[in-house]
C-alpha cells in the first residue's frame, strides 16, 4: 500500500483545508470564553458549597439533594414549567395563525411585517417596563380601559394577585416572542411550492384538508426548530420576570433563573444558585436531542 504523502502547511492553507478553521477561530474563540467556561464554571460550582468571598469544598450532589426538600424551589419548578408551556404553545399557535395571514396577499404588507417585529426588536427591558406601567394598580391604562368600556366595576390587581401575576408574565413573553414564531414561520410558507397548492385545489382538498397534507407536514421541521429554540429561551427567561414581579407575589412567579439569581447572587451562596439553574439541563439535554432526532428523521422523510 502506497502511504499518503505528507500535506504541507502551505499547502493546506493554499487548497483552503486550513482556511475554515481560520475563519471559524474568532466566533469559536468567543463562544468558548462567554459561553463555555462560564457554563462548565457554573457545573463545578455546584458540586461546592462556595459562597460570595469563600471558594468553599466540594460536596457532591448535596446543593441538589436539598433542592427536592425546599419548598420554594418545588413552587419555582411548577412555575417553570407552566410559564414554558403555555407561552411557547401560545406563541406557536398565534405565530402559525399570523404567517399564515402574512402570507396572503395585503395591503401594505411589508410595512405589516416590519411593524409586527418591533416587540422582538426592542430590548426586553425597555419594553418589559412600559409593561410594568400598564400592569400599575393605579395608573393602568389596561384597568382604566376596562372600566371606561364597563367591561369591569374596578380594576384587576395585575402583579400582586398569584395567578393574575403569572397570567400577565405569560401574556407579556408571548407579546415578546410572538414574532420570531410568525417572521420564521413565514419564511417556511414562502419556500413551500406553490404548484402543490395547485395539485391539492385539482384534487378537491379545501382550506383545512391542504394546511393538513400540504402545509403543516413540509412546515414540521422548521416548525419543531422554532418550538426548540423558543422552549429554550422561555425557560431561561429571566428580564421579563425580574422587572415585573421578581418572582412575587409568594414565589408564584420565580423561574429557575430568577431564583437563581436570588440564591447565588442575592444571597451569597454561589453553588446552591448554581444548582438551582443546573436542576433541568439534564432534562433539557434529553428533550433537545429526541427533538433534533425528529426533526432529522422529518427531515430525511420529507
Amino acid at each position: 500500500m502506497k502511504s499518503t504523502p505528507a500535506v504541507s502547511l502551505k499547502e493546506r492553507i493554499h487548497t483552503g483545508q486550513l482556511s475554515g478553521y481560520l475563519f471559524i477561530a474568532p466566533a469559536l474563540a468567543i463562544i468558548t470564553l462567554l459561553v463555555a467556561y462560564p457554563f462548565l464554571k457554573a457545573i463545578l460550582l455546584s458540586f461546592t458549597d462556595s459562597t460570595v468571598g469563600h471558594s468553599g469544598g466540594f460536596i457532591g450532589l448535596d446543593n441538589y439533594a436539598r433542592l427536592g426538600g425546599n419548598e420554594t424551589f418545588r413552587q419555582t419548578l411548577q412555575n417553570s414549567v407552566v410559564y414554558t408551556v403555555f407561552s411557547v404553545g401560545t406563541k406557536t399557535v398565534l405565530g402559525l395563525g399570523l404567517a399564515l395571514l402574512l402570507n396572503r396577499e395585503l395591503p401594505w404588507k411589508r410595512l405589516i411585517r416590519g411593524i409586527i417585529l418591533l416587540p422582538w426588536v426592542i430590548p426586553s427591558t425597555l419594553s418589559t417596563l412600559g409593561w410594568l406601567w400598564m400592569f400599575d394598580p393605579i395608573f393602568s391604562v389596561i384597568n382604566w380601559a376596562t372600566v371606561h368600556l364597563n367591561l369591569m366595576e374596578r380594576g384587576l390587581p395585575w402583579l400582586s394577585d398569584p395567578y393574575l401575576a403569572m397570567i400577565s408574565i405569560i401574556v407579556v413573553n408571548t407579546w415578546r416572542g410572538l414574532p420570531f414564531f410568525a417572521i420564521t414561520l413565514l419564511a417556511g410558507l414562502v419556500s413551500i411550492p406553490p404548484d402543490l397548492y395547485r395539485a391539492a385545489k385539482m384534487d378537491g382538498a379545501g382550506p383545512i384538508r391542504t394546511f393538513r397534507y400540504v402545509t403543516l407536514p413540509l412546515l414540521k421541521p422548521l416548525l419543531l426548530v422554532v418550538i426548540l429554540f423558543s422552549t429554550i429561551m422561555t425557560i431561561s427567561d429571566f428580564n421579563i420576570v425580574y422587572i415585573l414581579t421578581k418572582g412575587g407575589p409568594m414565589n408564584m412567579t420565580h423561574l429557575l433563573s430568577t431564583l437563581s439569581f436570588q440564591v447565588g447572587l442575592s444571597g451569597g451562596r454561589l453553588g446552591q444558585g448554581a444548582a438551582v439553574s443546573l436542576f433541568l439541563f439534564p432534562v433539557l439535554a434529553v428533550v433537545v436531542y429526541f427533538q433534533l432526532k425528529a426533526i432529522r428523521l422529518g427531515t430525511t422523510y420529507d
